[in-house]
Formats: C-alpha cells, sequence, structure tokens
C-alpha cells in the first residue's frame, strides 16, 4: 500500500511542478518574452523539475520581466523566491523551488548556450529543449 502512496504524492509533485511552469510561461507570454522553452529536468537533475529560459528585447524588458514574473508568484503565495542579477538585469534568474527560470539579453543567453547544456537525453531517453508553445 505504502509505494501507491509514494507514487501518488509523485504524481501531485508533477502536477504541481507543471502548473506552476506553465503559470510563469503564461506570465512570459503575456509581457512579450521572447524564444521561450521549458526544458524537463526530471530525471536529469535534482535541483529542479522544470527550468524555463526566455530573452527580453533590452536590459529594461528583461527587468520588466522578472518584475511581472516576481510578482505574480508573490500574488500565487510563493514566498520563498530566490533571485539573482536584478541589478544588472544582463541574466536573471528566480529559483522557485520546483521551477527555475532563466530570463536574458539575446546576446547573453547566445553566449551561455543554456538550452544545449540541459538538451542531453534524461534516464527516461527524453531529449529537449522544448518550445514552450509545443
Amino acid at each position: 500500500m505504502a509505494p501507491k502512496k509514494t507514487a501518488k504524492r509523485a504524481k501531485k509533485a508533477d502536477d504541481a511542478a507543471n502548473e506552476l511552469a506553465n503559470f510563469i510561461l503564461d506570465i512570459l507570454d503575456k509581457q512579450s518574452a521572447e524564444d521561450i522553452v521549458k526544458l524537463d529536468l526530471r530525471g536529469k537533475s535534482s535541483i529542479a523539475d522544470y527550468m524555463l529560459v526566455a530573452s527580453g528585447r533590452s536590459n529594461r524588458h528583461v527587468g520588466a520581466l522578472a518584475d511581472y514574473v516576481l510578482k505574480g508568484l508573490k500574488e500565487k503565495g510563493i514566498e520563498k523566491l530566490g533571485s539573482e542579477g536584478i541589478e544588472q538585469c544582463d541574466w536573471i534568474l528566480i529559483d522557485a523551488g520546483d521551477v527555475i527560470m532563466h530570463l536574458f539579453r539575446p546576446e547573453v543567453r547566445e553566449f551561455y548556450s543554456l538550452e544545449k547544456m540541459w538538451s542531453v537525453p534524461s534516464l527516461h531517453g527524453e531529449t529537449d529543449p522544448t518550445p514552450a508553445d509545443a
């Protein structure tokens, strides 16, 4: 009986992480983020279930995107948020627990190529990156 409870909890956690990722994706889409990608990290890393990567057109746009996401997450009741890079707005990281988001200016994103680093097959044989609208 215990394995079923564990499987149900795991599915519920997966659903919650996917819902959170989609909530953030919706904010990014509404605020005109560019080249949005949702990476499935399940089976690849224990740091998070999903990584979102998106670009803003300028430092100002990247900063505004981060502000919208942080505000939306706080309104949703997610208080334990980590963030880095808000002062420079070249590359901003927001850690929402099961979902990690990276916002870049396009040239900074191209330089670091996070999508390529995380596009290795998972333990389940799946590959990424997956465009967010797929």
